[in-house]
């Protein structure tokens, strides 16, 4: 007994089973989580090393060399690249994509902790880490109270931060911002000079008396009692008192005697606002698995609490930014394309079938499918995110598709007189290999997608799989459900012309009658001329690709999306303080702030996002502009704006440099999707064809912010010391050294405790003494005789400028070229740079490499080219496999040149960028209009084997499967337009893809109607059929007594 036969002759076994899986599905939806897009983890390490106070080269030479060496030997590395910048050195290893990234972090730490020894002593330790999708913060927050600035730094620290850290699913808060209390002693270089004093026993002094000792017990028969040495100093005053040493007349000479000790704030490293008002910056970032949505959600609630908790301290919380605003906003966007895609599906239906019980029956496929997929996701530890609700909208047209097939034939057998129950397992019967046909090519297809590597793989492989998911689950209530509701409910319906619907419903049966005729007759004249047929394809077909090759159609990694926000990056002289940075970030935002489309104004002063994310640079300032809806600024893209904002502010803010950038995907400044390396044995061979090309590149039109990454002019001050000079005056570069970096950078190793909380005790010149040149050469040093030496005795002091950093590819000195694009896709103008660069080949010694969106572009176009190529081929497999042949299934892949043709042209039409979701929805085709040949080709060769000749054979295909063609591709149009027209958050990613799947959809349905029957007609001809038919004859055409007509189930009054 089949499962047709099951589900008609105990319906109540089907009812069962699809209500338990439904409520499985429900409970299954609610435990998903939401995020923007499927979290993955590419195989790329990061270790970033601090190294205070060291130029770019000492952190190349000290740092990154000794540890790219070290890691160069861990196995499946396909690249390192390195930037040593000022006090950090950031080191990226690239795994192939088959590794396993944390068996490889772990042997990466193996090989950092062999060589940590070897490091300089006073950088920091390595910090690894791996790239992962979910580790980046989903929240900015501005915090502000009534306090002064140090209490309101205790109170986000040590009250707030533990709070928002409390918070279920959170798994980091870092506070941008603030200042923080510091107990400064502030040392005159003078009165040490007068004392003969030095720094470094300014600071043991401080430590030796700053200490607590455990130093035992006292016991005695009945008790036991901890001793403690309570050493450490509890006031200021004891620390001002602290005596240094004693002269021989009895006079002690104490730390007020040669410095000042101020309770005081530290000085800012960072300085952060939202609009305009200061205050400090929390970010958030999720744990791995938490839903993104509810964790924001619970932020939130926990910022109302603690407001009421502080209300004394008037504690206020402002949002600067919250990525899943845009989550939600473009996951409500796909729900409403979906919603509207199944409106639109349920017409189509309406219109073919002239019925609302019919359209119901189809239309149940719908919900029973995709209910059942929330069990896939949550099994597979899926989440409703960009690429999971977009395959779910995109495959509402697939889903009715095999119930539309089987309920079609059903119908066609009730009009030949069968009852219901006959009709219903007849008609499925029929069918069914034809359905399952459709499925298994449409599934097979995502295969190769889903099984992709790198970024494409990560990102479209739930994307795939949800299709697979849904499609099946279609099969299965197109061979259950559909067949058991039909058994059950159908009904010949007789139109009638007197009401308004059934007047319209017969009109539109005429005209399909009178489409079908004159379908027909294109069809005998396309068997006659065969010739043209297939020049004029041949013609269309390579005339698309002129599409691309003639920069109609541009390419890109990632089309654009306007997320509504941009980046502002202001970049002062290498040399600017905080304080002037500060100066001209506030002019920018008050120029911003009078911008009637800007709605929020994130700032950071001395630290961006990017690279130097973690590492202060007083040089530079971010701000993170926010924006009204698109409608609301005439349709102006949030790029396009950024650019005029960016040289409006170049005007008004002489000396500083101004960029732009869109945000990323994970939020943060994205970075130049153009990126050359230019790297050579010599940083200077590097560096000249780095410079040559840089002007050639910004001539090419659509480059932004063109610019070489290593740039000179950072200003240092370079100590020259000579060794045997030093050593003949008693001292050694340990004690030179650390008294430098006491002297100019302060020794924070002593604490002073208050209360429960510990502050720095931070030694070092006053601000005085270290203004300019001339007081590093008046730098005393105590040797060992107790002498007094300055450090211009022994060492030459001066300016001079070195690079702001430098940078290495695979272990060779490289210099990278970069530009943002503007106007053109990415892909379009690294393509014309690339073509600069084979016109101009780099000299002998001299390499060049990509990096951003160009070799982004290069491997996932590759990946898809591969799944392109292993879809074609499955779908040949799988009917071979069905039907047993080897040549029918070749000529149902002819339908696949001429559905290209249909999407590049329609994405010329509606100015689409070839990326990779426009590839995927071409990769896509390859499954979809292989089903309209299956039922062309299925029932010719049902025809040939009922006696027909193959000409008859493919007119009768043609008439009586025009119908489901026409249902099944109208219906899967209709349901991706409102995704192919949606202008809603992230409506960007897709409508290439529905404008492919549209375009590609249509052009198949007009022209597989009659290249397929034409190729159909060569094969049997080179198979030697005709000739055996003429020979052996076949039945006329008038001895088919099937129903070519309607197939809906439908009669006219009168008729």
């Amino acid at each position: 007994m089949s499962i047709t036969e099951i589900a008609i002759k105990r319906p109540s076994l089907i009812i069962v089973a699809f209500t338990v899986l439904t409520i499985l599905g429900l409970i299954s939806y609610s435990k998903l989580s939401y995020e923007l897009i499927p979290k993955f983890s590419a195989p790329i390490v990061f270790i970033s090393t601090v190294y205070p106070g060291a130029s770019p080269g000492e952190v190349e030479n000290n740092l990154t060399k000794v540890i790219e060496d070290a890691v160069s030997g861990i196995e499946k590395i396909s690249g390192i690249r390195s930037t040593s910048f000022e006090s950090l050195s950031l080191i990226t290893i690239e795994f192939k994509q088959d590794a396993k990234i944390d068996v490889l972090l772990q042997e990466t730490q193996r090989k950092i902790n062999a060589i940590e020894a070897t490091l300089p002593a006073d950088a920091k330790a390595p910090v690894i880490s791996k790239f992962a999708s979910d580790e980046f913060p989903i929240m900015s927050i501005a915090g502000n109270a009534d306090l002064p600035n140090t209490a309101l730094y205790d109170l986000m620290k040590n009250r707030i931060k533990p709070a928002l850290s409390r918070v279920e699913g959170v798994g980091q808060i870092t506070l941008v911002g603030g200042q923080e209390r510091e107990i400064q002693v502030q040392v005159n270089r003078a009165k040490l000079e007068q004392n003969n004093l030095s720094l470094l026993q300014i600071v043991q002094a401080i430590q030796a008396a700053n200490l607590e000792f455990p130093t035992g017990k006292i016991k005695s028969d009945k008790e036991q009692i901890l001793v403690r040495l309570a050493g450490k100093i509890q006031t200021l005053d004891d620390l001002r008192n602290l005596s240094l040493f004693t002269l021989p007349n009895g006079v002690s000479i104490k730390l007020s005697d040669v410095a000042e000790v101020q309770d005081v704030a530290k000085d800012a490293d960072d300085l952060n606002r939202l609009n305009g008002r200061g205050a400090i910056g929390i970010l958030v970032q999720k744990q791995s698995d938490a839903n993104a949505v509810a964790v924001s959600a619970g932020v939130k609630a926990e910022m109302e609490k603690l407001q009421k908790v502080y209300e004394a301290e008037k504690l206020s919380f402002k949002i600067g930014n919250d990525s899943t605003d845009f989550t939600n906003a473009a996951v409500d966007a796909v729900v409403h394309d979906l919603g509207l895609a199944i409106i639109l599906v349920a017409l189509v239906m309406l219109v073919f079938l002239h019925s609302f019980r019919n359209s119901l029956i189809i239309m149940v496929a719908i919900p029973a499918s995709l209910v059942s997929t929330f069990i896939g996701m949550y099994l597979f530890d899926f989440t409703l995110n960009l690429m999971t609700l977009l395959a779910m909208s995109l495959v509402i047209g697939i889903l009715v598709d095999d119930s539309i097939v089987v309920l079609e034939n059903i119908y066609r057998h009730m009009e030949m007189g069968k009852n219901r129950r006959v009709a219903a397992l007849d008609g499925r019967n029929e069918i069914g290999f034809t359905a399952l046909s459709i499925t298994l090519v449409d599934v097979v297809v995502f295969v190769p997608l889903a099984m992709s590597g790198g970024i494409v793989g990560n990102i479209m492989g739930q994307f795939a799989w949800v299709v697979v998911f849904s499609t099946l689950m279609s099969l299965v209530v197109s061979f259950t459900v559909t067949p058991m509701l039909a058994s059950r409910f159908s009904k010949i319906e007789n139109l009638s012309s007197k009401s308004i619907f059934g007047a319209f419903f017969i009109a539109f049966e005429k005209m399909m009658h009178g489409l079908t005729e004159t379908y027909a007759r294109l069809l005998k004249w396309s068997l006659r001329h065969k010739a043209i047929v297939l020049g004029v394809t041949t013609l269309l077909f390579f005339g698309s690709f002129a599409l691309v090759g003639g920069g109609f159609i541009g390419t890109a990694f990632f089309g654009s999306s306007d997320r509504g926000e941009f980046i502002i990056q202001l970049e002062l002289p290498k040399s600017s303080t905080l304080r002037e940075t500060n100066l001209a970030a506030q002019k920018a935002e008050q120029l911003l702030s009078q911008k009637p489309e800007i709605t929020n104004l994130f700032t950071t002063v001395g630290r961006t996002t990017g690279l130097l994310g973690g590492q202060s640079t007083p040089y530079l300032a971010e701000i993170q502009v926010k924006m009204v809806d698109l409608e609301q600024r005439a349709g102006v893209r949030s790029d396009v704006y950024g650019s005029r904002v960016r040289n409006e502010l170049e005007r008004q803010l002489p000396g500083v440099k101004v960029t732009t950038n869109i945000v990323s995907f994970f939020g943060g400044a994205d970075q130049a999707p153009i990126q050359v390396i230019v790297s050579a044995g010599r940083l200077e061979d590097a560096m000249k064809y780095a410079k040559f090309l840089l002007e050639k590149a910004k001539k090419v039109p659509g480059t932004l912010e063109a610019e070489i990454t290593v740039k000179e002019g950072n200003p240092e001050i370079n100590v020259a010391i000579n060794r045997e000079r030093m050593a003949e005056l008693g001292l050694d570069m340990q004690m030179v050294g650390a008294t430098m970096q006491t002297a100019f950078s302060g020794n924070t190793n002593a604490k002073y405790r208050d209360g429960a909380n510990e502050y720095d005790i931070n030694v070092r010149l006053d601000a005085f003494d270290r203004r300019n040149l001339a007081d590093i050469s008046r730098l005393t040093f105590i040797n060992m005789r107790g002498e007094l030496i300055r450090l211009d005795q022994f060492a030459a002091v001066t300016q001079t400028t070195g690079t702001s950093q430098l940078e290495r590819k695979d272990r060779t000195a490289a210099v990278t070229v970069q530009s943002k694009v503007l106007g053109r896709p990415s892909g379009t103008v690294g393509a014309e740079i690339q073509e600069i660069i084979a016109q101009n080949p780099p000299p002998a010694g001299v390499s060049i490499a990509y990096d951003g969106d160009l070799k982004a572009q290069e491997e996932g176009f590759g990946s898809l080219g591969l799944a392109f190529l292993a879809a074609i081929l499955f779908v040949y497999l799988i009917m071979v496999a069905l039907y047993d042949n080897w040549v029918y299934p070749f000529v149902v892949l002819f339908s696949i040149p001429v559905a290209i043709v249909g999407a590049l042209l329609a994405m010329a039409l509606a100015m689409q960028t070839l990326d990779i979701f426009s590839i995927v929805g071409i990769i896509m085709l390859v499954g979809l209009v292989g089903k309209n040949a299956i039922l062309l080709v299925d029932f010719a060769n049902q025809m040939k084997a009922e006696g027909f000749g193959t000409f008859d054979s493919l007119i009768l295909a043609g008439r009586i499967r025009l119908r489901p063609i026409l249902m099944t591709t109208i219906a899967m149009v209709f349901g991706m337009m409102p995704i192919a027209l949606a202008k809603g958050a992230g409506a960007e990613w897709k409508n290439g893809l529905a404008w492919a799947l549209i375009g590609g959809l249509t052009s198949s349905m007009l022209l597989t109607l009659v290249v397929v029957p034409v190729i159909y007609y060569i094969m049997d001809w080179i198979k030697g059929d005709l000739k055996r038919q003429k020979r052996n004859g076949v039945r006329p055409i008038e001895e088919y007594h099937g129903n070519d007509d309607h197939g809906t189930g439908v009669h006219f009054e009168g008729s």
